[in-house]
Order: structure tokens, then sequence, then C-alpha cells
């Protein structure tokens, strides 16, 4: 069926809706790039699923693929897939009828705001995001359907578009830019590269970037390794290769040391800019620890090994899959700061939404892969979704379900990871009350020998009599009232050098403290007395304690008085109370 040049308006309630396109999408106005090769995704991924279904079979040849092309000379930019294709009627259906309804109401919703959060992309516009950089824009397609016909169809950026017959003979689409002077560095291979690096790295369609007119690159390689669709250059034969060599009796003889071959020279095969199988798909049983480490190395840039990790994977009540990488902390006072990638089917949506991950997490490094989102996502839309709350509390429970499990049953890595893992804990601690009820059991304190306890051993450690026993041994009500309400105090080190002095006297005397140096800590210790009035924590040189000042009585510093004045009779000794806490008694010399 032919399709008759003809001419149409865009199906939309406004002027012209361009100029709101481009003002609206400007700040991400590389975005254009993820929604077209998403497009192309969702193309070849629908015509899968009809070839399964048996509705359609592919040719010998076919291969799934997006291709890239820049070409600066032109200005242009080529988005090439092999999915479905449209029909003319599908043309005018998908793309000149823009998919939402009511655009006057949209217009006047959004008409006053420039929050680069509301992308218009959620409303059904991916494709129109092209007009942000590109004066004209074309399609070429021809749709999988027996009988069907090549469609063109071409707009400038007006209302008015142009749809006839086209030329395509390959099932798919070929969507061409033109772009405006503003936006020509997206024909440049290397900043198209750095955009696809940064939204399409992981699509489950092979994407392959080209420039127009390159000069062709080419490689060697053995005929065995040779493949139908590499392009033959020339062949190559290769003589074997001999050297002259002492044998056992030391005489000298011509020895083969490699084999004749057989080479061939073709042009370099292409090479996918994605990885279509990242390993969050996989499962948990399928990855090595090396490819764990592999895997956070090439997407987070960072070279120094992750602690562990936690791989999830979840089919109901919602899809999700992803990892978590807990990194190393190099001091503690590293800023923490992590990023959480979100995706929506392999494709990237941004980093670090506090309203699809809790809060606390966003200082892991990780992914998430969650279909059930919306692929250009509303910060206002998230805050009022119901999924998007039960994802962030799964993932919380499953980081605190991963550490408990990992301190009962591998205790000796769980205290060996703390002192890099206790920042993130204790901000969840202090973030989210739920994780603090979950993970409780499991905080660790270093004491002053560098032995980790939990929380119990500590209070347990420091706790004078039992309560009850000393209710009953008290006469009055009111005494007994205030012993029933005497905190434990837990005393504490901010700095193992400055404090030395006092952890000698406090190791002296039989009295332990915990290390916490951390700047997180002291938030965290007002967090731990608000969820539990028994205990107290006290700084180790905050105050005189008064268990060492009982130790020196004044009999012994009597004794000691007249023990120096013995040795030294000229002088004048004697002995008075001290201010500081070394000592409870001071000697006056004269």
């Amino acid at each position: 069926m032919s399709n008759t040049n003809r001419t149409g308006n865009l199906s939309i309630d406004s002027d012209n809706i361009f100029p709101i396109i481009k003002k609206w999408l400007y700040s991400d106005h590389d975005i254009f790039i993820r929604e077209l090769v998403s497009n192309g995704c969702d193309a070849i991924t629908k015509l899968k699923k009809l070839e399964i279904m048996g509705e359609y079979t592919f040719p010998e040849d076919y291969k799934a693929s997006i291709q890239v092309i820049v070409n600066p000379e032109e200005k242009t930019m080529k988005f090439i897939d092999t999915g479905l294709g449209m029909t003319a009627d599908e043309v005018e259906e998908y793309i000149t009828k823009i998919a939402f309804s009511g655009a006057t109401a949209f217009l006047e919703k959004y008409k006053d705001k420039t929050n680069a959060d509301e992308m218009i992309g959620h409303f059904g516009l991916g494709f129109y995001s092209a007009f942000m950089v590109a004066d004209e824009v074309h399609i070429d397609t021809l749709s999988y359907r027996d009988g069907a016909t090549a469609v063109h169809w071409e707009c400038d950026g007006g209302t008015q578009y142009t749809i006839g017959d086209g030329s395509k003979t390959t099932v798919g689409t070929e969507i061409t830019l033109y772009l405006n002077e503003e936006s020509v560095e997206f024909a440049n291979e290397y900043r198209t590269r750095e955009v696809l690096d940064k939204y399409c790295s992981f699509m489950p369609v092979e994407i392959f970037l080209s420039k127009a007119n390159a000069e062709p690159e080419y490689e060697t390689i053995e005929e065995s390794e040779l493949r139908d669709d590499d392009v033959v250059i020339e062949h190559i034969h290769e003589d074997a290769k001999t050297e002259e060599k002492e044998n056992e009796n030391g005489e000298k003889e011509i020895v083969e040391v490699s084999p004749a071959k057989e080479m061939v020279k073709i042009q370099k095969r292409p090479v996918a800019l994605n990885d279509i199988h990242p390993l969050w798909t996989k499962h948990p049983n399928e990855c090595s620890e090396d490819e764990y480490k592999d895997f956070y190395r090439k997407v987070f840039m960072d070279y120094k090994e992750p602690l562990f990790w936690i791989h999830l994977n979840m089919d109901y009540p919602f899809n999700l899959k992803g990892i978590l990488y807990f990194p190393k902390i190099n001091t503690e006072y590293d800023s923490v700061e992590g990023t959480i990638k979100l995706y929506n089917n392999q494709v990237f949506i941004a980093d670090n939404i506090k309203e699809v991950i809790p809060e606390f997490l966003m200082l892991l490094k990780g992914v998430i892969d969650c279909p059930d989102l919306p692929l250009n996502v509303s910060r206002s839309a998230l805050q009022n979704d119901g999924t998007v709350k039960k994802i962030s509390e799964y993932i919380s429970k499953k980081v605190a379900d991963k550490l408990t499990g990992m301190c009962k049953t591998d205790r000796e890595n769980y205290e060996k990871y703390w002192d890099d893992i206790s920042p993130f804990i204790k901000y969840g601690c202090i973030k989210d009350d739920k994780f603090y009820d979950r993970i409780k059991d499991c905080l660790l304190f270093k004491n002053l020998d560098g032995k980790y306890l939990t929380l119990q051993d500590f209070v347990a450690e420091n706790k004078k009599e039992d309560t009850a026993e000393a209710v009953k041994e008290t006469e009055s009500t009111e005494n007994a009232e205030e012993k029933q309400k005497e905190k434990t105090v837990l005393f504490y080190v901010t700095d193992e050098v400055q404090q030395s002095q006092y952890i000698n006297l406090f190791k002296e005397q039989g009295i332990d403290a915990v290390i916490l140096k951390h700047n997180i800590d002291s938030a965290f210790i007002t967090h731990l007395e608000r969820q539990d009035d028994t205990i107290k924590f006290e700084r180790i040189d905050a105050d005189v304690n008064a268990d060492m000042k009982e130790e020196v009585s004044e009999e012994e510093a009597e004794k000691l008085t007249a023990e120096i004045e013995e040795l030294y009779p000229d002088m004048d000794v004697d002995a008075h109370m001290g201010g500081q806490p070394i000592y409870y008694y001071v000697l006056a010399v004269e």
C-alpha cells in the first residue's frame, strides 16, 4: 500500500509546544539520547516477543542492535534500530498525536515552573526531546507487518509535518536529527560516547557508535576465527618461523618455532558500548567474587576493593534487582558520600533519589533496577507513591538482614569490617528507627584492649549492682526509686593519644571504656541514650570519676607524707585534695 505525500498538524492543544519542550528539558538536554535509544530498545524487545509468539520470523542474518551515527560535517545524528518499525497509520498515531491527554491542562499546570525534576518525558514526550537539540527531525521506518511499505516523516519544529513513502528496505526505524547551532557538540563522537556511557551502559540491546565517513580501521585474525559477518580485505599466508639452535649433540640445526598460519585482514569489528547482561541481572549463585569486584571498579571507578556487598533479587510484590557495596573508608575524616544508581529495565534514571533509597544507604555505592518505577521520575510523584515506600523499606530490611546474619554466623569478618561499616550503620540507626530495631543487637563497640563488645555486653560489664536487690535492701521507698533511676555510666575515648593518661588510669583501676572517634559518634550516642534511658555515655576525661577518688585515702596520703619527710628532713611536705582526675591528693613540697 502506497503512502501518498501529505501534510498534517500535530494534535497539540497549543500554538507551539516545542519552545516549551526546549525550556523544560534544557537542564538535561543530553537526555534525548537516552530517550531515543530507549525507544529503540523497546521496539526490539516488542519484536522479539512477537517472534516468540509466532507472529514474526527473524531473517537469518537478524541482529538486534542500535546504531548511533554522528556526522560532524553535516551536523547530524542518526539513531537506527532493528525493532518492529511502524506503518504510516502508526506513525500518525504514535508520533503526531502526543501521548498524553489534556495538553492544555498540562501547560496550565507547569507554565510557571522551572523545576528540572519534572521531566516532560514523564508525559510521553520522549521522542519530542529530540527537538531540544534539532531544528529538523526525519523518521524513516518499515513495519514488520506483511505487505507494509516504508514511511518517511519529517518535521521542522513547528506544528506541521510531512508524511509519505520512504525508501527503507529493512524492518526497523531510523531517526535523523539535524542539530541546531547550540547543540552541534553532539555531532562529536566523544561527546556522544560520554552521554551513552552515562545513560545506556547497561541497556538490554547492543549499542554501536560510529562516525560517518570515518577512515576504516582494520585488524588481522586467524582464518579459523573468521565469522560470516566479517568484511574480508585480504587473505595472508604467514610462513613458518624457524631458528638455528644447538641440539643435544652440540650440532647446529634449523628448528621450526612457529608453524605456518593462514591469516585474514578484516575491517575492525564494531564493539558494543554497553553490557547487555549486567551483573545485577544474574542470580547471586552465578556471580563470582572477582566479578563483583570488577563490576564495582568499572561502574564506580573506585580501585579500592569494597568490603563486601549485598545482592538484591526480588520478584514479589514488586520486581527489584541490584547490588549494594560497602566501600572502604580511608580515615574517620573521610567524607562519607556514596552513589546509588537507579535503573528502570537497565535504563539509567538518576543517582541518589532519596524517595526510593533509604537516606542512610546513599552512603553506600550500588545499583538498583526497578521496572515498577517510571522511567522519568518526578520527585513529587515518588513522594506519594506507595510502591516507592515499600521498595525503600525492603532495601533497608535486606541490608539489616545481611548485617545481622554476618554478625551471628561470621562474627570474625563482621568485627574485621566493623570500623569501616560502622559509620553507615550508625547513620542508619539515627535516621531509621526500624533499621535500628533490627540491628541494635549487632552494634559493636571496641574497648581499650581492642576487643569488640555488643552494647548489651558493655552495659553488663559496667552495671553496678542489680537494681532489684538494691531496692530490697533499701528501707526508704524514695531511695529505692532513686536507685531504680540510676543510670549505667559508659565511658568512651575520642582520642587515644590525647587521652592516654586517662586510659592508663582506667586500666589500672580495672574500668573499661570504648573507642568512639568518628565524627558521627556524638550524634549516635545521643540517639542511644534516647532509645535507652538506663544508660549514659561519658567521655573518659569529662569529669573526675568518684571510684578513682576513693582509691587514695586520707590515711594513705598521711603515710606517704611521712615517708617523704623522712627522706627529705629539710623540706616541708603537706598533702591536700587535688583538682585533677589523676590524683585525689596532691603533695606540696617547699
